[in-house]
C-alpha cells in the first residue's frame, strides 16, 4: 500500500544514507591521493552535492536505489590502483552499516527503553529504526555486481586481472540489468531476506552492549 507519510518521514533519513555512503567513497579516494573528488566538490556531509534525482525517488518508492556517483582517477592512488579501487569501493557500503549499527545503537539506548514519554518519542523512534533500515538495503544493494554499482568494483578488485575484461563488457548494459532486476522484484526477493537477518542480527548486537552497561 502506497504511504505517502511514511515516505516524507523516511525521507531525512535517505538523505543521510545516501551522503555517508558517496562522502566515504570521495574520503576513501582522498586519503589514497586522488585530488579528484575534493575538487568536485564531492568531500562534503552537504546531501546537494550527492543526490541523483532517480537514484533518490528509487529509495523512497523501492529503498533500492543510488547517489550520483564520486568520481576518481586510481592514477593518482599510492601504491596498487586495483587495491585502492577494491578500498574506495567497500567505503560506501562500510559508511552504511557503521551508520546502521549507531542508529541501532541509539534506538536501543533511547527508542525502546526510554522512561520519558516525549511528543516526538515516536518519530525520533521510526526516525531510528528507519535509520538502520534503509542504510542496510542501500548497503546490501551496492553490493550487489552489477555495474555502475560499487559490487562491480569490489569484484574487480578481488578478481584476477584477466577476468577485468569480462565486467568492464557488460558495463555498458549495466543499469538496463539493473532495473530489470529491481522492476522484476529479483532484488526484493533477494535482498530482504537477508536484510532482515542483518538488521536483527544489529538489533541483538547493540541490545547486548546496551544492556552490558
Amino acid at each position: 500500500m502506497f504511504d505517502i507519510w511514511s515516505m516524507i518521514y523516511s525521507f531525512p533519513v535517505i538523505l543521510v544514507a545516501l551522503t555517508f555512503h558517496e562522502f566515504a567513497h570521495g574520503y576513501t579516494a582522498h586519503l589514497l591521493g586522488d585530488p579528484t573528488p575534493k575538487q568536485q566538490g564531492r568531500l562534503t556531509l552537504n546531501p546537494l552535492a550527492h543526490l541523483d534525482l532517480l537514484g533518490t525517488l528509487m529509495m523512497l518508492v523501492a529503498r533500492f536505489g543510488w547517489a550520483k556517483p564520486v568520481q576518481v582517477n586510481p592514477f593518482y592512488f599510492k601504491g596498487d590502483r586495483q587495491r585502492g579501487m577494491l578500498l574506495v569501493a567497500l567505503a560506501g557500503p562500510l559508511a552504511n552499516i557503521l551508520v546502521a549499527f549507531i542508529g541501532a545503537l541509539l534506538y536501543n539506548l533511547f527508542g525502546v527503553h526510554s522512561e520519558t514519554v516525549l511528543m516526538d518519542y515516536n518519530y525520533f523512534s521510526f526516525f531510528l529504526r528507519n535509520l538502520v533500515s534503509i542504510n542496510i538495503y542501500l548497503a546490501l544493494f551496492n553490493l550487489i555486481p552489477v555495474p555502475p554499482l560499487d559490487g562491480s568494483k569490489i569484484l574487480l578488485g578481488l578478481l584476477p586481472r584477466k577476468y577485468h575484461e569480462s565486467i568492464y563488457a557488460i558495463e555498458a548494459y549495466g543499469p538496463m540489468i539493473l532495473m530489470l532486476l529491481i522492476l522484476t522484484n529479483i532484488t526484493g526477493r533477494v535482498l530482504v531476506p537477508i536484510a532482515r537477518v542483518v538488521i536483527k542480527s544489529l538489533d541483538f548486537i547493540t541490545y547486548f552492549i546496551v544492556s552490558a552497561f
